[in-house]
């Protein structure tokens, strides 16, 4: 299923897919799959050129189970006095995670996103993170330092303090989706670029003028949708 583990016929079609010498994303598109997953799969399981759909299926099922034996499931988050149902929201998280992955970010960088998005407070401190992910403070110095270059935290002192919290807010989005928008801003300026230099009378350069109509268009929602949010945002701020 799309989303999901890769299965063994999944992996039929990887190694089928680069048998026919198809990129990560050809056979991502294939199987409805991000070409990051793809490419992670090829990689962990003898790269392009040794890659073999029986053997990675069969390294992936040691590795789990390896990882099984080696660490118990991490226990439900505390209930925290909401009438919450702590497997439910346990539950949650792994899925959450599960789709940050998907989305392409490294699993470690998600699982720490994921466990400080479920948090009331949008705060948790290093040592918060390690208790609860059960993984090294280095595992956890490396996540927070790519989350942190992503804009996706920031980190704050304790007061009276040497140590640091991690923390999170509601625009925890808005910096990748800034970026996407400025992409989108690019690609129309040069689509406009290439309809003048080739003429809008022209097949290529009407198809350079129509991909500019729509990039723009684009834009222009993005923008109106982004003001939109602010200013819900910042009236539930100020009726908080």
């Amino acid at each position: 299923m799309p989303g999901g583990r890769l299965t063994g016929q999944d992996r039929q079609h990887i190694a089928a897919g680069l048998a026919e010498g198809l990129g990560y994303t050809e056979i991502g598109k294939r199987l409805g799959r991000p070409a990051s997953t793809i490419m992670r799969e090829v990689t962990r399981n003898g790269g392009p050129d040794g890659y073999g759909a029986d053997r990675a299926h069969e390294a992936t099922r040691h590795r789990a189970r390896r990882h099984r034996q080696a660490r118990p499931a991490a226990p439900p988050v505390p209930d925290s006095g909401h009438g919450r149902d702590p497997q439910a929201v346990q539950d949650f998280t792994e899925s959450f995670t599960a789709l940050l992955v998907q989305q392409g970010l490294p699993r470690m960088e998600a699982r720490v996103l994921a466990c400080l998005y479920i948090t009331d407070s949008g705060d948790l401190t290093a040592a918060d993170l390690v208790k609860r992910l059960r993984v090294s403070p280095a595992s956890i110095s490396h996540a927070v330092a790519f989350l942190e270059r992503q804009g996706m935290l920031k980190r704050e002192r304790v007061p009276g303090a040497r140590r640091e919290r991690y923390v999170i807010d509601d625009g925890i989005w808005l910096p990748s989706l800034l970026a996407a928008l400025q992409m989108n801003e690019a690609l129309a300026a040069a689509s406009q670029r290439g309809a003048e230099i080739l003429g809008a009378t022209t097949p290529a350069g009407a198809r350079f003028e129509s991909s500019a109509e729509l990039l723009l268009l684009v834009s222009k929602a993005f923008r109106q949708v982004m003001e939109q949010w602010q200013q819900s945002l910042a009236a539930r701020n100020a009726g908080r």
